[in-house]
């Protein structure tokens, strides 16, 4: 807890050891193992088949911890494992959380990866990560499954694995297209849809810049510097992916998928739901005349976005949709975070206490269903 609240990060991170891949992957593939770069204490990059899945792990690595790595010294120290991350938990007062991962952001970006390839990252991965939660400590820490996005039948045995062997609470996907010309609310996925519903966990979409998947900004970014990339990627890439799950039809076909667009901030979502709602009106439900709901329904339904630990206009976002939606996230221990005084940030913005309560653990707990189901029709702004 932290000042009388309790607080669920609704996207925590790991930082997986470099040669996870090596350690955990099928011995059928360990030759071709993914291996995380080491150009720093806190690298976040990978490569696979011998190319860097993060095209900037160099450039980020030289900019973005200038002066930042004292805080995460005992973090370095213990190699960001188990005990360590729940020591940084108590230090931001965090009961819970999800975990999503660093490297594990990128490894799946290369378009041409072999499917039986890409499903052996994903259960190394997982594996992975279910031990590391058992290292810490399972009823405060819980896993996000990675899928590979190379093969829908494969990414649903994956994600039932994940739910049903080890424990997990979501699934992870990139909100970027997995490749060019395909993107989420097209038909081939609603298998997936229709199998993440079944299991009654969300789909946490979550952006990783600087990959070698179609991303916004690249079209005039890419080989720029970092940070013009960085600030509209996430942000931009949250909001197509929210448009092709509510516009494109995902939510009305699969009305108890429950989806949420982490680290991407979430003041720009009144706007967004205005816009898609007024395409929704023209020519949207003209052109498909299944959608029985406007965009921002679909959204009040079944969405949720989280909201950054400092971000003021978070206020106004929740005057104009409500409090419902939102939800929590450190980001910790990636270069933007605010740890370890994130919480205490958070609990300074100007939200009525009501709505940080509801921000801080109700919506996440019902966005993860941890415990009670929290219908979100008892809550309102």
């Amino acid at each position: 807890m932290k000042d009388g609240y309790r607080v669920f990060d609704s996207d925590m991170h790991v930082l997986e050891p470099a040669d996870l891949w090596e350690r955990y992957i099928d011995p059928a593939f360990r030759h071709r193992a993914p291996r995380g770069t080491t150009r720093t204490p806190m690298d976040v990059g990978v490569t696979v088949d011998g190319a860097d899945a993060f095209t900037l792990s160099g450039q980020i690595a030289r900019v973005s911890f200038q002066g930042g790595l004292a805080r995460f010294a005992d973090d370095i120290a213990r190699g960001f494992d188990a005990p360590a991350q729940l020591a940084a938990m108590d230090r931001e007062g965090i009961d819970v959380t999800v975990l999503y991962p660093s490297r594990g952001l990128f490894v799946h970006s290369i378009s041409d990866l072999d499917p039986a390839f890409s499903e052996a990252i994903a259960r190394a991965y997982n594996d992975w990560l279910g031990d590391f939660c058992r290292d810490g400590d399972p009823r405060r820490m819980y896993g996000a499954a990675m899928l590979p996005i190379h093969d829908v039948a494969a990414s649903i045995r994956e994600a039932r694995r994940a739910v049903r062997d080890l424990g997990f609470k979501a699934v992870f996907l990139r909100p970027n297209p997995p490749r060019r010309g395909v993107y989420w609310h097209h038909p081939e996925f609603d298998p997936l849809w229709a199998e993440v519903q079944d299991l009654d966990v969300p789909v946490g979409f979550h952006e990783g810049v600087a990959s070698r998947m179609p991303t916004a900004g690249d079209d005039r970014f890419a080989g720029d510097l970092f940070c013009l990339q960085h600030a509209c990627s996430h942000s931009m890439e949250q909001m197509l992916a929210l448009e092709a799950m509510t516009l494109g039809g995902v939510l009305e076909r699969f009305p108890r998928l429950r989806v949420a667009f982490l680290e991407g901030n979430g003041s720009w979502l009144p706007f967004w739901l205005w816009r898609l709602d007024e395409h929704w009106e023209n020519p949207g439900r003209y052109e498909n005349p299944a959608l029985k709901l406007r965009p921002s329904e679909y959204f009040q339904r079944q969405g949720f976005v989280s909201l950054e630990c400092d971000e003021t206009p978070g206020r106004q976002a929740i005057d104009a949709c409500g409090d419902g939606g939102f939800v929590f996230s450190t980001d910790y221990p990636h270069y933007d975070t605010k740890y370890p005084e994130a919480t205490a940030r958070f609990l300074k913005l100007p939200i009525v206490e009501a709505s940080k309560r509801r921000i801080l653990w109700d919506n996440c707990a019902r966005l993860y269903r941890l415990g009670a189901p929290w219908p979100r029709e008892n809550i309102t702004a």
